[in-house]
């Protein structure tokens, strides 16, 4: 805020006390609320390795079965097994708010309860292998969702901490300072006045108590 921007007046230096008195007061909650940003994203962080860790095992331990199955199964038997599948999945998603942010959470149903409704095809002609990596993939799905939602929350978490970091500075860079000079230049220049009118006065007083001084002489 340049000073030849400040009109000094005693409303202006009100005005700008309580502005003040806001930026410092929302600085500290913008900080709070950052450092709180941080530690929540940071847990987030650590539990998306974990997760992408299992889940990437989980992968792997699947298409070692399917690789498995296709060696033991001829192509035509594998493809006829896996061309349309039996159960069916519904996806929900819901948000919970931390911190000001509205993070993803998902969920999912199936047509049916039964565990066994994963395999659409008999048992006769297709291998062990293969209903292992159905099962393999099956029991992944609740771990890929959860991954899902962790790093699209880790993205908002990261997105919010770049903007509160881009206020706080603001304010803590800019806003604070530029005000905290504005207050000291109508501070100075009331003084200024004050004191100019301080020295108006005692000139007015001296003459007039010349002029009662020499009208006393006549």
């Amino acid at each position: 805020m340049a000073a030849t921007q400040v009109n000094p007046t005693r409303m202006e230096l009100t005005r700008l006390k309580r502005k003040l008195a806001t930026a410092i007061k929302g600085h500290r909650l913008l900080k709070d609320k950052r450092d709180e940003l941080m530690r929540e994203f940071l847990d987030l962080v650590r539990e998306n390795m974990e997760l992408r860790k299992k889940v990437e095992r989980e992968i792997q331990d699947a298409n070692r079965n399917f690789v498995l199955a296709k060696a033991g199964m001829s192509e035509e038997i594998l493809q006829a097994a896996m061309m349309a599948p039996k159960q069916e999945v519904y996806l929900k998603k819901d948000t919970k708010n931390v911190m000001s942010v509205d993070i993803p959470v998902f969920d999912y149903t199936t047509r049916t309860a039964d565990k066994n409704d994963i395999f659409a095809y008999g048992f006769a002609y297709t291998s062990s292998d293969l209903d292992g990596a159905v099962q393999s993939l099956s029991d992944t799905l609740p771990d890929m969702l959860k991954l899902a939602e962790v790093e699209k929350s880790c993205q908002l978490m990261a997105s919010e901490i770049e903007k509160t970091r881009r206020r706080v500075n603001a304010l803590e860079h800019v806003i604070i300072p530029e005000t905290q000079q504005g207050i000291r230049y109508i501070t100075m220049k009331l003084d200024e006045n004050e004191r100019s009118t301080q020295v108006r006065l005692m000139k007015v007083k001296d003459m007039m108590l010349n002029e009662a001084h020499h009208y006393d002489e006549k």
